[in-house]
C-alpha cells in the first residue's frame, strides 16, 4: 500500500512544538487505520490541557506526564471521541493528576435518532473500536468555551465519524480529531458514524475562520477550508459511484465496496463496506433508494 504521506515521519513519544501553545506526541500505535499513530495534544503554557491521550500504553502515559511534570496541576483532559485509541488512558491520566475528563458524553452520547434506533436493533454491525466503558468526568455541549490560563478553548460538537466527537479551537487553530484528516478520508461507520452529521459538522466547519487543523493522525492542515471541501466532494463522488450501481438489481453494501473499491488492499475492505453503508442509509433518509425488507447489514439496495 503506498504511504499517503512519507514526509510525516514523528518520533513516538517525542513532544513536538506546532505552534505557540499547542504541542504534540504520537503514541506508538501504527497501523493501516491510525497512520503513525494517535496524536495526543498539549494546549497551553502556564495551565496545561491534555487532548486524546490515547490507548493504553505505560511508554506513552511516560511520555505525557514528562511533558506536564514542571507544570502547575494539569486543568483539563479533554477527550474528541470514544473509540480505542484516543480515550482509554484518560482515565489513568485523570487518576494521576486529578484533573477532570472532559467529554460530549459517554460512548453512545450525540447519535442521531435513526442511528440510535438502528443501534438497538442490532441489525447492521459497526461498533469497531469503541471504548464502551469511557465516562466522562464532565459533559460539555455544543459552542461551551472554557478558560485556560486566560485563552480560551472552543467545544464543538461534531459528529460524522463518531456520535460524541468533538473538535477543539484553540487560538484559531482546530483540534479536529478524526473528522478532518489530511493522510485519509473519515471511516463512517453506522451507528456510530453518520454521513448527515459527518457533512453538516463539515459545513458548520467551513463557515467558520480558522487558521489551522490539527488532526489526531498524521500531520498538520494548512488549507483547512480546502481540506474541507475536497472530504465533501469526495463524498458527492462516492455517492455518484454508489446511485450509478443501484440503476439495475439490488445490491448489497459489500457487493457495491467490492465493486467502486477497486483499488483497496483487501484488508481495508470490510472498512470500506462500512463507508458505502453509511452512504446507503443517507440516501434512503433522503428517499432517494430503498431497500428490501427492514434495513439489516446485509440488505439490497435499489434506486427509486
Amino acid at each position: 500500500m503506498k504511504d499517503p504521506d512519507p514526509s510525516f515521519q514523528p518520533v513516538h513519544g517525542q513532544i513536538e512544538t506546532l505552534e505557540p501553545g499547542i504541542r504534540r506526541i504520537v503514541a506508538p500505535n501504527p497501523s493501516p487505520m491510525t497512520f503513525r499513530g494517535t496524536n495526543t495534544f498539549v494546549l497551553g503554557e502556564k495551565e496545561l490541557a491534555v487532548v486524546d491521550p490515547g490507548p493504553i500504553s505505560d511508554p506513552h502515559l511516560d511520555a505525557i506526564l514528562q511533558t506536564i511534570s514542571n507544570a502547575t496541576p494539569l486543568k483539563y483532559i479533554l477527550v474528541t471521541h470514544a473509540h480505542l485509541d484516543h480515550s482509554p488512558l484518560a482515565a489513568r491520566l485523570s487518576e494521576m493528576t486529578g484533573a477532570p475528563i472532559v467529554a460530549f458524553g459517554d460512548a453512545q452520547a450525540g447519535r442521531s435518532d435513526i442511528m440510535q434506533e438502528l443501534a438497538q436493533s442490532q441489525q447492521i454491525g459497526g461498533g469497531e473500536g469503541v471504548d464502551i466503558s469511557f465516562k466522562p468526568d464532565v459533559i460539555v455541549d455544543h459552542d461551551t468555551t472554557l478558560d485556560l490560563d486566560g485563552a480560551q478553548i472552543d467545544i464543538l460538537h461534531t459528529p460524522g465519524h463518531f456520535g460524541n466527537h468533538i473538535s477543539i479551537g484553540y487560538n484559531r487553530a482546530l483540534l479536529s480529531g478524526d473528522l478532518v484528516m489530511g493522510w485519509a478520508t473519515t471511516l463512517i461507520s453506522p451507528p456510530d458514524g453518520d454521513l448527515t452529521d459527518f457533512r453538516n459538522s463539515c459545513n458548520m466547519l467551513l463557515a467558520r475562520d480558522w487558521n489551522s487543523f490539527h488532526p489526531s493522525h498524521g500531520a498538520p492542515l494548512t488549507s483547512p477550508n480546502d481540506r474541507l471541501e475536497e472530504l465533501l466532494a469526495h463524498r458527492n463522488m462516492r455517492e455518484n459511484q454508489i446511485l450509478d450501481r443501484l440503476q439495475g438489481a439490488p445490491q448489497t453494501a459489500k457487493s457495491i465496496a467490492a465493486a467502486i473499491y477497486t483499488e483497496t488492499p483487501a484488508a481495508l475492505l470490510p472498512a470500506a463496506e462500512r463507508n458505502v453503508m453509511a452512504h446507503l442509509i443517507d440516501l434512503t433518509r433522503r428517499k432517494v433508494i430503498k431497500h428490501e425488507g427492514n434495513l439489516h447489514v446485509a440488505s439490497g439496495f435499489k434506486a427509486i
